[in-house]
C-alpha cells in the first residue's frame, strides 16, 4: 500500500519549522543558561545548539557572570562555529562591545553626552577603556571645573591633579569615533557647554555669589560655583597692590565674589568690590598739600611708590624727586625705606595719589625745575656762540 504526501503540506511545514543552520561568527545569538562553572557558561540556543562561553570571553562591563543565573537569558556574540568539543564558541565581552560601540555610535549621531569613568590618567589627559574600547579625554577638552590650572604649567603637578580624576563619573560628549581602530576622542567641555550657557545667561551684573577657589594663577584666581567657573582678575583681587595672588587664598578655600563681566563663556568676577573702597576715604584723609609718611613699597626707572595705609600707595614720579638729573631712583631709594612727602594730586576715581619730595607746590617745583633748564640751556647757547666766534677769527 502507497502513502502519498501533499507536497504543499510539507511546504508548509518547512517553512515554519526552526532554521536548522549553525549560528554564524560575528553575529549575535540569544540564548537560555544551562550549565554555570566559575569562569564558565554552557548556553541553549533553540534546543539545537549548545554554546559555551569560558575565560575571558565571560568578563563584560556589565558583570554578567557574577549576576546571572541558570535559565537566565543572555545576548553573546558568536566566535567560532564549532570546536573541537562540538560546541558553538560564544563571549559576552564581545558582545559587551558591541553593544557598547552601538551605545557610543548613537550618542555621536545623535550629539548625546554619556556617563564614562576614567581607568587612568597622563600628562596629556585621561585614558578609559571599555570593553577593549580605548577613549581618551584630552586636557584641553575637560570642563573648567576640572581643567588643571597650575602655575608654571608644572607636568608633575598637573599629573597629580588629572589621577585625582580616575574613578569618577564624567558627563562628556565624542568628538570623534575610529570604529576600525577601536578609538573614541571625547570631550567633557562640550557635553557642558549647552547646560553651560543656560547657567551663564541666568547669572546677573552684580550678583554676589560663594565659590570655591579651584586655580590660582599669576594673573589671578578662578573660582568654581554652581558648576560654572570664573576668573578673579589680579587687578579685582584687592584694592591695593596685588603682588602674589597666592596669598590671598588656596585651592578648596570658600569665598565671596561678585558677577562683574560676561563675555561668551568667560564670567569675569571680583573680591575686592565686595569691600569698601579705601579709596572714598584716601580722598578725605589725603588732601592736596597733606604732609604724608610712608615706606617705599617698589622702586621703577620712572619713580617710586610709598605705601601711605592698607591697600593705599602713592607714586613719586621721578620729576618730583630731588635726584641729578639722569639719575635712577633706585640709587637713592630702597624698598622698606622711611619717606616723608607731600600731597600734590589725589584721584579717587583712578585710585591715585601723586606725591612729591620737593619743598614748595609742584608747580612751583617744575617753574624751578623749567627756569635752571632755561637758564642752563642759554650758558651752553653762549658757549656755542663763543667757540664758533674764536673758530671764525682763528680761520681769518
Amino acid at each position: 500500500m502507497q502513502t502519498y504526501v501533499d507536497n504543499k503540506a510539507i511546504e508548509e511545514l518547512l517553512k515554519d519549522a526552526q532554521d536548522f543552520s549553525p549560528p554564524t561568527p560575528g553575529t549575535l545569538v540569544e540564548g537560555r543558561v544551562i550549565s554555570m562553572f566559575k569562569n564558565k557558561l554552557l548556553v541553549d540556543l533553540g534546543g539545537i545548539y549548545t554554546g559555551v562561553i569560558t575565560g575571558q570571553e565571560a568578563r563584560d562591563s556589565f558583570n554578567t557572570l557574577d549576576e546571572v543565573q541558570v535559565g537566565d537569558n543572555v545576548t553573546s556574540y558568536v566566535l567560532e562555529e564549532e570546536n573541537e568539543d562540538g560546541l558553538v564558541v560564544l563571549s559576552l565581552r564581545k558582545a559587551s562591545q558591541q553593544k557598547t560601540w552601538q551605545k557610543f555610535v548613537d550618542a555621536h549621531e545623535n550629539e548625546k553626552s554619556i556617563i564614562v569613568k576614567a581607568s587612568e590618567a597622563n600628562k596629556g589627559g585621561l585614558l578609559l577603556n571599555i570593553d577593549g574600547i580605548k577613549g581618551f579625554i584630552p586636557v584641553s577638552q575637560l570642563a573648567p571645573l576640572h581643567y588643571p590650572r597650575v602655575n608654571g604649567a608644572d607636568a608633575n603637578e598637573i599629573l597629580n591633579r588629572l589621577k585625582k580624576l580616575v574613578g569618577i563619573d564624567l558627563r562628556v560628549r565624542i568628538l570623534n569615533l575610529d570604529l576600525e581602530g577601536g578609538k573614541l576622542i571625547l570631550s567633557e567641555k562640550e557635553a557642558e557647554k549647552e547646560m553651560r550657557e543656560e547657567a551663564i545667561n541666568e547669572l546677573a551684573i552684580g550678583q554676589e555669589l560663594e565659590g570655591k577657589i579651584s586655580g590660582i594663577v599669576k594673573f589671578g584666581i578662578f573660582v568654581t560655583f554652581d558648576g560654572l567657573e570664573g576668573l578673579v582678575h589680579i587687578s579685582e583681587i584687592a584694592w591695593g597692590h596685588v603682588k602674589n595672588p597666592s596669598d590671598y587664598g588656596k585651592l578648596g578655600d570658600k569665598v565671596n565674589v561678585l558677577v562683574i563681566g560676561k563675555e561668551g563663556q568667560k564670567i569675569s568676577l571680583s573680591m575686592k568690590r565686595l569691600t569698601p573702597d579705601p579709596w572714598v576715604e584716601a580722598a578725605k584723609n589725603f588732601t592736596v598739600g597733606t604732609e604724608v609718611e610712608g615706606k617705599v613699597s617698589k622702586v621703577t626707572q620712572f619713580g617710586a611708590f610709598i605705601k601711605l595705609a592698607d591697600e593705599i600707595n602713592g607714586l613719586i614720579h621721578v620729576s618730583e624727586m630731588d635726584l641729578p638729573e639722569g639719575e635712577n631712583p633706585s640709587t637713592v631709594l630702597k624698598i622698606g625705606d622711611p619717606i616723608k612727602a607731600k600731597v600734590i594730586t589725589i584721584d579717587p576715581d583712578d585710585h591715585r595719589v601723586g606725591l612729591t619730595m620737593k619743598d614748595g607746590t609742584s608747580q612751583a617745583s617744575k617753574a624751578d625745575a623749567a627756569e635752571k633748564k632755561a637758564k642752563k640751556a642759554a650758558a651752553a647757547a653762549e658757549a656755542d656762540s663763543d667757540a664758533e666766534a674764536v673758530e671764525e677769527e682763528a680761520s681769518e
